[in-house]
């Protein structure tokens, strides 16, 4: 079986550093920064480059601002969307 290649996106504008992204991944991809965002928040950055795209961390993210790619043949395609997290959270998982 071929090893999965993942990557993330977040957006640290609005990332609040609560860390739940940090705990749920099984890589320890992700580690708080020491430099802080506009509002005044340390924020997550991505410090393994061994992500295997699981999603664990979009889906545990209460802010619903991480984005997870799987690399395909040297692209990425969206793995997951995470929308509305102010009710109800919609999951859409693409293959």
């Amino acid at each position: 079986m071929a090893k999965v290649k993942g990557d993330i996106w977040i957006d640290i504008e609005k990332c609040k550093g609560c860390e739940l992204c940090a705990a749920a991944c099984p890589q320890d991809s992700l580690e708080l920064s020491r430099k802080i965002n506009s509002k005044g928040y340390h924020f997550i950055v991505k410090v393994e480059d061994n992500c295997t795209g699981c999603t664990n961390c979009a889906l545990v993210c209460p802010e619903g601002i991480i984005k997870v790619y799987r690399k395909t043949l040297d692209k990425k395609d969206p793995v997951a969307t995470i929308t509305n997290v102010t009710k109800d959270i919609t999951v859409t998982v693409t293959t």
